[in-house]
């Protein structure tokens, strides 16, 4: 674990579908939170299955290193390294485990306790397996997901699901806490929305980041204000980690965008909290 000034908010031994009260009020404060142990290991180890049998089979859609011009990626598809494949598109209609993950009740009662009781999964945003792969994996710098979304509000919630270790020298998440409460007029940001790490203004608050690293089967709760950040894998072994986006029903995408673009899910009920 990175040496840095805050630890990171971790739910150890998670009581049932729920998060306590002093979990909500840490990912209110934080922006995040983790919990171990969340996913059952036969689910993941099926998602793993299903995630290493569509790379090899290189089954659409797909997204390339060389497609996003990040730092570290190939140059273009037909460079050394160009069909580098940096994450398997619409996880949710590759098979039923992804279904099974989304609407399992350890996750429905705790986004509801984020998110309110109505709950929809957007399929225009996230929706994917991200792949991490040695050699030819970029970089990725400090962002906020929801710079390219368009929502009535930023009220969404990012569940990142690890089905391997996630370690910093892998590429792990960098998570900065409290970043979601920032008041953006007060950084820097290049014409991309990307966070500027050489500017002074932005300094301090990327010096608080954790490293979120994740054993298989942890998830990272994360709210889309939330600034986070990626580096390459230096391992020899592949990274997978499943990322789906969730919305209260009442935070609707704004017409004709790029979230409205395509269909949505609404969940089944979220398990009830007993007082």
């Amino acid at each position: 674990m990175t040496n840095t000034a805050t630890a990171p908010s971790v739910c150890t031994f998670p009581p049932g579908n729920f998060f306590s009260s002093e979990e909500v009020a840490q990912f209110e404060r934080d922006g995040y939170i983790i919990v171990r142990n969340l996913a059952d290991p036969e689910l993941v180890q099926q998602m793993r299955k299903v995630t290493r049998k569509h790379l090899e089979e290189a089954i659409l859609p797909l997204e390339f290193e060389a497609d996003v011009k990040y730092p570290g990626s190939p140059l273009s598809r037909d460079s050394v390294g160009g069909h580098t494949i940096r994450r398997l598109k619409q996880a949710h209609a590759r098979d039923i485990c992804f279904t099974e993950w989304v609407s399992s009740p350890q996750m429905l009662g705790r986004l509801s306790q984020l998110l309110g009781p109505e709950l929809v999964m957007p399929l225009a945003h996230h929706n994917c397996v991200m792949t991490k792969q040695p050699q030819f994996s970029s970089r990725t710098g400090w962002h906020q997901d929801i710079r390219y979304w368009s929502y009535q509000r930023p009220q969404l919630v990012n569940a990142w699901l690890a089905l391997d270790h996630e370690e910093s020298n892998n590429g792990c998440l960098r998570v900065i806490p409290g970043s979601h409460r920032l008041n953006p007029v007060d950084h820097a940001f290049d014409e991309a929305q990307f966070f500027l790490d050489e500017d002074q203004r932005n300094r301090d608050l990327i010096d608080r980041h954790i490293e979120a690293e994740l054993q298989p089967g942890d998830v990272l709760f994360f709210h889309v204000l939330c600034l986070h950040a990626a580096s390459a894998n230096l391992s020899e072994q592949t990274k997978h980690s499943v990322v789906f986006t969730f919305r209260p029903a009442d935070n609707k995408p704004i017409p004709g965008s790029r979230s409205a673009a395509h269909p949505e899910i609404l969940l089944p009920a979220p398990p009830v909290l007993e007082p």
